[in-house]
C-alpha cells in the first residue's frame, strides 16, 4: 500500500521537524517547505494527499494560497495557525480548507485529524471505489475534480466541495442531517462547521446552475438537513 504523502508548509523549522517526525512515525511520507514559492514549485510535479498550511507565511498570503489550493489541487487542506479567533477559522473553511488546527497543538492531534480526513466512513462508502457519477445531465469526475455538463462544458470543483458532492451522490433521495455530515466529513461541530457547509453547498448549487431560491437537486429541509433529489449512476 502506498504511503499517503503530506506536504508541510510552515516557516518555523521546529514545527516542520516536529510534524515530519510525528507523521513519519505514523507511516506517512512528508515533504517540508519554509516558503510558499518552494511549495508551489513542488506542486507542479506532484500533488500530495494532504497539505498542512500555516497562514503566517513570509512570501504569500496564507488564506489566498489556501483558496487557490482548494480550487486547483484536489488535495486535502488543513490549516495550522496561531490565529484562534472564530472568524479566522470560519474564513479559512469558507475559502476551501477542510480543517483548521490552532497552534500550539499536539502532533498526535494532527496525525489523528489527517487520518480522519483520509478515512472514508463505512456508512457512506458504498461507492468508494468508483470515481465517476452521472446524474441529471451532469457527470462528476472525482479523479479529476471536474463536473462535465451535458454540452461538454467542464467546471472544476474543490476537494472540499467534492467531499460534500460525493456524500450527496452516495445517498440520493435520503435525508442527510447536519450531524451525519459532521460525522462523515469530520471537523468540530458548531458555527464554523455549519458556515463552511453552507458555503460549500451554495457553491455546488451555483456550479450546477441551480436557482438558489428553488433548487431542484440539493434541497434544504429546514431544521433537519438536506436531500439530493437526482438520479445517480456510478461508473
Amino acid at each position: 500500500m502506498n504511503q499517503p504523502h503530506v506536504a508541510i508548509l510552515d516557516d518555523e523549522p521546529e514545527i516542520r521537524q516536529m510534524l515530519a517526525q510525528a507523521l513519519g512515525d505514523a507511516g506517512f511520507r512528508t515533504s517540508c517547505f519554509a516558503r510558499a514559492t518552494e511549495f508551489e514549485a513542488a506542486l507542479k510535479h506532484a500533488t500530495p494527499d494532504v497539505c498542512l498550511v500555516d497562514l503566517g507565511l513570509p512570501d504569500r498570503d496564507g488564506l489566498a494560497l489556501v483558496h487557490r489550493l482548494a480550487l486547483e489541487s484536489g488535495a486535502t487542506i488543513i490549516i495550522i495557525s496561531g490565529r484562534a479567533q472564530v472568524q479566522d477559522r470560519v474564513t479559512g473553511l469558507e475559502l476551501g480548507a477542510d480543517d483548521y488546527i490552532i497552534k500550539p497543538f499536539e502532533p498526535a492531534e494532527v496525525v489523528a485529524r489527517i487520518r480522519a480526513r483520509l478515512r472514508r466512513p463505512a456508512s457512506f462508502a458504498g461507492s468508494a471505489s468508483a470515481e465517476t457519477a452521472r446524474f441529471n445531465g451532469w457527470t462528476a469526475h472525482f479523479d479529476r475534480y471536474i463536473l462535465t455538463r451535458s454540452d461538454g462544458a467542464e467546471i472544476p470543483f474543490s476537494h472540499a466541495e467534492g467531499e460534500v458532492l460525493r456524500l450527496f451522490l452516495e445517498s440520493p433521495k435520503r435525508l442527510i442531517t447536519r450531524t451525519q455530515m459532521q460525522d462523515s466529513l469530520g471537523g468540530a461541530a458548531g458555527e464554523s462547521f455549519d458556515r463552511a457547509m453552507d458555503v460549500r453547498i451554495s457553491r455546488l448549487r451555483t456550479k450546477l446552475g441551480e436557482d438558489p431560491r428553488n433548487p431542484r437537486l440539493i434541497k434544504t429541509i429546514y431544521g433537519a438537513g438536506y436531500i439530493f433529489l437526482g438520479d445517480v449512476t456510478w461508473h
